[in-house]
């Protein structure tokens, strides 16, 4: 089948990527800031948790974007999926956002079980960001000419 070249594609998932580790960044920043404020009792401004809500929407939409991303240039490029350990990783990455993210609805004053799952779904979060960035690397070197 002739198809036309997903370089594009590819320049559009490595620009996500960057940006969702940009995402994750800043969540961890206020994260830890929003932690040590609450330990501490220092008062913090209002925004602060609109900032990181806003920061951990932007990374689960980034996320099921660079998803589906893989998906149709896999797809568009094999004709199946399955050609990598980087598809499953990715998919754990999305499982693992979308996880957070519905636990973090569930933070609410001291509800500890909710912020320490939260808590340990991040990190686990930030290790399968990092395999998912080294796969994926792996990956788009087999798309380029």
């Amino acid at each position: 089948m002739n198809l036309p070249s997903f370089l594009w594609l590819w320049k559009i998932a490595a620009w996500s990527m960057g940006f969702s580790l940009v995402a994750y960044t800043g969540l961890a920043l206020t994260g830890f800031w929003m932690s040590y404020t609450r330990r501490t009792q220092t008062p913090r401004p209002l925004w602060w948790r609109t900032v990181h809500f806003g920061l951990g929407v932007t990374l689960v939409t980034l996320a099921i974007g660079l998803l589906a991303i893989g998906i149709v240039g896999t797809l568009g490029h094999y004709g199946t999926l399955g050609h990598s350990i980087h598809g499953p990783i990715g998919l754990a990455v999305v499982s693992l956002a979308v996880c957070s993210a519905f636990v973090a609805l569930q933070i609410k004053g001291d509800n500890h079980q909710a912020r320490t799952l939260h808590i340990r779904l991040n990190l686990a979060l930030g290790a399968a960001l990092l395999l998912v960035l080294g796969t994926g690397w792996i990956v788009v070197q087999k798309y380029l000419p």
